[in-house]
């Protein structure tokens, strides 16, 4: 198994959500182990841990998947935000390797699972063949098959379409895609919608698995930009927590410079 070009895998990817139930082979399984441990987080100083699990290992009422990715984590700080943004790369890892996958909000690991980690589980990813070994099954044949929002109802960054494009192609829950973007090519600045008109028995978890979108969304601008040769920094820019646009709240920027 090979890291692909991510930036390329962004404009194929599928949610895989039909599996064919045979496990993986060992060998598959531990080159996904060892790729896992290659993860870069978004925040170095929270900590996080990735199992792989078998189907057997996981409660789910959902159509089911041979194996499940199971992140936990420290509840601290924009912890939701990191776990996104270090299981998406497992995503386009998967995918780039002819192996599908889907988020998965409702399936968790059982209580065995649970209690061998110090850490706050968060999320779940299936993961396995898909059950027709048809192309279309694994990978979308253009960007137009995306279901998205046009890329002026979510940026006004100017000279970095080919950038914010990779973000607008991201996954999100129930395909919400929360983001706005402002900025350059240089500054991009992302912003999350608030969660003002979700119901208020469901505003804790679908504004869970938003933030967790928002972390998504992030790492597909960070592999855009390096794959056009930029370096990137993640920061806190204060000027920009003053200007979100209207039913928006800021989350990060991302500062861009080439590589000298």
């Amino acid at each position: 198994m090979e890291r692909t070009d991510y930036y390329s895998t962004i404009f194929k990817r599928r949610s895989v959500k039909k599996y064919d139930q045979t496990p993986l082979d060992k060998k598959t399984l531990e080159e996904i182990s060892n790729h896992i441990k290659s993860l870069k987080p978004m925040y170095d100083n929270i900590k996080t841990e990735v199992k792989i699990i078998p189907l057997e290992q996981v409660e789910t009422k959902k159509k089911q998947a041979p194996h499940y990715m199971a992140i936990f984590s420290e509840p601290k700080g924009d912890y939701l935000v990191n776990v996104g943004y270090m299981l998406q790369q497992m995503d386009l890892f998967l995918s780039g390797n002819d192996i599908g996958s889907c988020w998965q909000g409702s399936p968790r690991p059982n209580e065995d699972v649970l209690k061998n980690s110090d850490l706050e589980f968060v999320i779940v990813m299936s993961f396995g063949k898909p059950k027709k070994s048809k192309p279309e099954e694994l990978h979308r044949s253009s960007a137009s098959d995306f279901k998205r929002k046009p890329l002026n109802e979510i940026s006004t960054v100017k000279g970095a379409d080919k950038i914010v494009e990779a973000a607008r192609l991201a996954p999100s829950a129930g395909n919400s895609q929360p983001w706005f973007f402002t900025g350059d090519e240089n500054m991009i600045h992302v912003y999350s919608s608030k969660p003002y008109a979700v119901k208020e028995h469901k505003a804790p978890k679908v504004q869970k698995y938003n933030i967790i979108s928002m972390g998504i969304a992030i790492y597909h601008l960070h592999a855009a930009l390096e794959h056009f040769g930029k370096k990137v920094a993640i920061l806190s820019d204060e000027n920009a927590k003053t200007r979100a646009p209207e039913n928006y709240e800021y989350v990060v920027s991302l500062k861009a410079e080439y590589v000298t």
